[in-house]
């Protein structure tokens, strides 16, 4: 069987910039697999290329054994697209949007209201859709955009940056969305910059960073790429962080790195039996610890450790 996608040394470009540098991708049907970036890093443009959105300057890209340039239609006819912004229309109720959707994918008027009132039952929107969409959250509306993705359910669904946004409890019924969707059989591509979300629902991942593909396995393999453990501490001051990182990288012998607050500090270190004494030199020197934990790195660390900054910094996509 072919794979879902395939790509050799795609490339794209705009004016001076090169959106998209030579990424080669391998994506296996019936897989969950994640595009994980900065907003910049090139992601929206390559889905964009591989549903014929964008005409791709260089390589190849094929989409279930279809060739995007030579075959874009039968690609457009097997995929679907969930972007970034809600495609929904704020003055129709949820059901008529689906309705409207169906429709024009052929159905008849009994057959679309069937198939609208099945996916509102099946995204828990029920209750709201006979409501205008203006009156739904924002988790209301993504969940009822991507339901109008399945109204012909495809064999290539691709989520762009599908939960940015939304709050916890949102993003997480997405979450849950997103796996039966895979859980059904549509293979599912999807970009995000949540690291978190990349972990969690993606089999593999490719790292896209200024359009350059720069790791690509699974969340397991791309964590112990970077080698050794990861030590976290927390202090209890702010004020004593610098005493902390120089007391720490003497007595690990590793680079430390400020975390996700100005409290937190944190060291790849490759030989865990140095842990003690650095604890130890920490409060011989008077610098309080409120807490410290000794672990895989997280996949935030493994983005820093492959980019040299975080996965949220960025500058403006080329093309969203």
């Amino acid at each position: 069987m072919t794979a879902a996608i395939e790509t050799v040394a795609l490339k794209k470009v705009f004016g001076q910039t090169t959106a998209v540098d030579a990424i080669d991708l391998q994506v296996a049907r019936g897989t969950v697999y994640g595009l994980l970036g900065p907003n910049g890093a090139g992601k929206t443009t390559t889905i964009k290329v591989l549903t014929t959105l964008l005409r791709p300057d260089g390589g190849s890209a094929r989409v279930l054994g279809h060739d995007v340039v030579r075959e874009s239609a039968a690609v457009r006819a097997k995929v679907s697209l969930t972007g970034q912004f809600a495609s929904i229309d704020e003055d129709l109720t949820g059901h008529e949007n689906l309705v409207l959707v169906a429709r024009l994918f052929g159905f008849a008027w009994r057959e679309a209201r069937a198939r609208a009132t099945d996916l509102l039952d099946a995204f828990a929107l029920a209750d709201a859709g006979g409501r205008q969409v203006r009156t739904y959250s924002g988790g209301m509306r993504r969940k009822l955009d991507i339901a109008a993705s399945l109204i012909v359910t495809p064999e290539l669904l691709f989520l762009d940056e599908p939960t940015t946004g939304l709050d916890p409890r949102s993003r997480n019924q997405v979450w849950d969305i997103v796996r039966a969707i895979a859980g059904e059989g549509t293979t599912v591509l999807l970009t995000t910059q949540y690291l978190e979300e990349a972990d969690r629902l993606s089999n593999r991942l490719a790292v896209i960073d200024r359009g350059k593909l720069i790791a690509e396995g699974t969340s397991r393999e791309l964590k112990a790429s970077v080698g050794g453990n990861t030590l976290h501490v927390r202090l209890e001051s702010a004020d004593q962080r610098a005493s902390a990182e120089t007391l720490l990288a003497s007595a690990l012998g590793a680079t430390v790195t400020n975390g996700v607050d100005a409290q937190v500090l944190s060291a790849q270190i490759a030989d865990a039996t140095r842990v003690p004494d650095a604890m130890s030199a920490l409060a011989r020197n008077g610098v309080g610890v409120h807490e410290f934990s000794l672990g895989q790195p997280s996949l935030d660390e493994v983005f820093f450790a492959l980019t040299g900054h975080a996965a949220e910094a960025s500058d403006t996509e080329v093309v969203s």
